[in-house]
């Protein structure tokens, strides 16, 4: 697949977990995307690369456009998915590679700091949708919740 494709692909790709909630008119992969990267541009801490922050959340989810939005409960091994997300970005956006690698593994401040912007836009979608009365906001809140403790950065605007 080509990347104007798998960006075109991105915007029209329902967020999985949101499905499986039951929500018939979720949120697209990029829709949640675009949510990480403005969280990151609004909390971004002096100190880390905002060109690296927002270059990581653009890209965090690309490979879903050709794997699709894998969740937990599809019952595929952590290291197969990860596999399966590898070949599809070194086909589609080798450039991109090390910064998929980069978000993948966590390890670099701005990776960990993007992997925890991603939990703070799963879980403020997950209110809104608790408060529109479309799902149970509760179990998504919980897994932010083990995603986010610890953090160094404010996110509570």
């Amino acid at each position: 697949m080509d990347l104007d494709t798998a960006v075109d692909r991105l915007k029209h790709l329902d967020r999985a977990g949101w499905v499986l909630a039951g929500h018939d008119a979720p949120e697209s992969v990029a829709a949640h995307s675009w949510g990480v990267a403005l969280r990151c541009l609004q909390h971004c801490p002096e100190g880390l690369d905002l060109a690296r922050v927002l270059s990581l959340a653009i890209v965090h989810d690309l490979a879903e456009a050709e794997v699709g939005d894998i969740t937990p409960h599809d019952g595929v091994a952590k290291a197969d998915k990860a596999a399966m997300e590898r070949d599809a970005m070194r086909a589609m956006a080798p450039h991109w590679l090390d910064l998929w690698e980069d978000y993948e593994r966590g390890e670099s401040p701005e990776a960990a700091f993007v992997r925890r912007m991603d939990a703070l836009d799963m879980a403020k979608q997950a209110t809104a949708y608790g408060e529109a009365d479309v799902l149970d906001p509760a179990p998504f809140l919980a897994s932010a919740e083990r995603r986010l403790s610890g953090t160094p950065w404010s996110t509570t605007s």
